[in-house]
């Protein structure tokens, strides 16, 4: 098939995928009916999470793919084969029983479409979050939103209202208990309006917000109490937390970023962290105060970011490890010796560990 009616098939698809979401939002209401209410108020059950169950016999594998950063045109050329057939050796070699994305997947809706499809495509769950620049080039966040949880084996979902799209819980279970909860939260793109995470003006990404935080304490304490018994957990967002800065900086004694200069890890850091830093780093400009709401609450051990495509650093820091997942393919900025995907591989005892897996890009 040549160019013009790949093309043409996709803008049809496209079409179809652009023009539901609006007339099924018509009728229900609005896009705010796809969302959920919540309140602290409320009573966690266990429905409000939706529940994987893991072989007692192995270990449940989740696969990241990190910043694929799909564009249109790529989505239409030799590039998106390459990032395919990359990507599709990564699913052979690690077998996943849940492949996450921490965003960034892909911008424009020919990219979204194709997206879509190639990730359903391989019959596992799958559950992505939102990037800073997953509904550019887009009909918007809602059309984003609405298709990726209209896709078969797609596990997303639009989240409480009023705190962005794509806040969800996905809890694995063993013989029918609560093991392991995977908290995945929007953090939104740059600040628009003056909020926790600094002051609008000169550019900051922004991060989580009140609300989610929040939400977050009301799900851990909520998991706790239907288990019986406190449960280790994983959050999963896009831009890192400042903490991932202060972190690098006591790991490594350097107190500044210098281009290519990826620093050695001193003390106890040298033998519990890996990977390296070449990206200044993308997060707030000051702390939102969450790594210390992880502290209190004691659950989660794991927190795994996209965003700095050259940053692959994973340190525990205040007794909870924070990782940069590994980029997948080219897309955006990139370097070839950061390339691949991250595993969290959970156990019986439901415990996470996190690894890299270096892959090289035929580009």
């Amino acid at each position: 098939m040549n160019l013009f009616f790949k093309k043409l098939a996709i803008l049809l698809v496209s079409l179809s995928m652009f023009i539901e979401p609006q007339i099924v939002s018509f009728f229900r209401g609005g896009e705010s009916a796809f969302f959920s209410d919540w309140s602290a108020a409320q009573s966690f059950a266990r429905s409000d999470a939706q529940e994987l169950s893991k072989d007692p016999d192995r270990d449940f594998v989740i696969l990241n793919l990190a910043d694929i950063q799909l564009t249109n045109n790529d989505s239409l050329g030799d590039l998106f084969d390459k990032v395919k057939a990359q990507t599709d050796q990564m699913v052979r070699d690690t077998k996943p029983d849940l492949i996450t994305l921490t965003g960034d997947n892909a911008w424009g809706d020919f990219a979204y479409v194709k997206f879509i499809k190639w990730i359903d495509s391989y019959g596992i769950p799958w559950a992505p979050i939102f990037g800073n620049h997953d509904s550019e080039r887009c009909p918007g966040a809602f059309w984003v939103a609405y298709n990726l949880a209209k896709a078969k084996h797609c596990l997303f979902r639009f989240g409480p209202k009023g705190m962005g799209c794509g806040n969800y819980i996905l809890n694995i279970t063993q013989n029918g208990d609560l093991l392991h909860s995977l908290i995945l939260m929007d953090t939104h793109a740059e600040i628009a309006a003056e909020n926790i995470n600094g002051t609008p003006g000169e550019f900051h990404y922004d991060h989580l917000w009140e609300n989610q935080m929040q939400w977050y304490a009301w799900a851990i304490d909520g998991i706790a109490a239907a288990a019986g018994h406190p449960v280790e957990s994983t959050v999963l967002f896009h831009i890192p937390m400042y903490e991932y800065k202060t972190a690098w900086q006591e790991a490594t004694g350097l107190t500044e970023w210098h281009d290519y200069a990826p620093g050695t890890f001193q003390g106890d850091y040298a033998e519990t962290g890996f990977g390296i830093r070449l990206d200044p780093g993308g997060w707030p400009e000051k702390s939102n105060g969450f790594f210390d709401l992880l502290k209190e609450k004691g659950s989660t051990k794991n927190v795994l970011c996209g965003h700095d495509h050259c940053n692959s650093y994973s340190l525990v820091y205040q007794g909870i490890r924070l990782t940069f997942a590994l980029k997948d393919g080219p897309g955006g900025y990139w370097l070839p010796q950061l390339n691949g995907c991250t595993t969290l591989t959970i156990d019986a005892a439901g415990h996470a560990t996190p690894e890299h897996h270096d892959y090289t890009f035929e580009g």
